[in-house]
């Protein structure tokens, strides 16, 4: 049997639509032509990755939604999200000058716009994440602290040096 005479199957729902159809209505996956005994088995580990993708939760703008101290750390998040169908991206933290051959130094965990409210979850319930959104003060509030302070600081030594002098 040639590929042409085979029919089109959804590699995720295994549902078969005619030659004319590029895309699956319902999951919205690329169709590929029927094995021999159905729907053909992934050829890579990133095709299989890119089954347990939901689309849905695969569109917008990347947002970071948690952090690993390394790359393993960073890995392992992103494999939970994957397991939830949640497409994720690990790139290195900005500040951080380590060699990019080395898995030492902490990682960003971006997912799309659309799975950040799924992705959250997994994270809560994994207790990776806290539910509060920042865990300190807002640096605005923290630089007019420490202006204050320094401020204060020179005050006082400038009063010492006009009492001494």
């Amino acid at each position: 049997m040639d590929v042409v005479s085979r029919p089109l199957v959804c590699p995720r729902c295994a549902s078969t639509h005619p030659l004319t159809e590029r895309f699956c209505p319902d999951c919205r996956m690329p169709l590929t032509y029927a094995g021999a005994d159905g729907v053909d088995q992934p050829i890579t580990e990133a095709h299989e990755r890119a089954r347990k993708i939901k689309p849905q939760l695969s569109e917008g703008e990347l947002v970071r939604v948690a952090g690993g101290r390394n790359q393993a750390e960073a890995e392992f998040i992103a494999g939970m999200l994957l397991e939830e169908g949640i497409p994720s991206l690990i790139r290195r933290s900005r500040g951080f000058d380590v060699p990019d051959m080395l898995a030492a130094g902490p990682r960003d965990v971006l997912v799309p716009a659309s799975g950040v409210s799924a992705a959250r979850e997994v994270l809560l319930e994994a207790e990776l994440v806290s539910d509060t959104q920042g865990s300190g003060p807002p640096p605005a509030r923290l630089l007019a602290w420490l202006v204050g302070l320094f401020a204060g600081a020179a005050l006082v030594i400038w009063l010492a040096t006009e009492l001494a002098g």
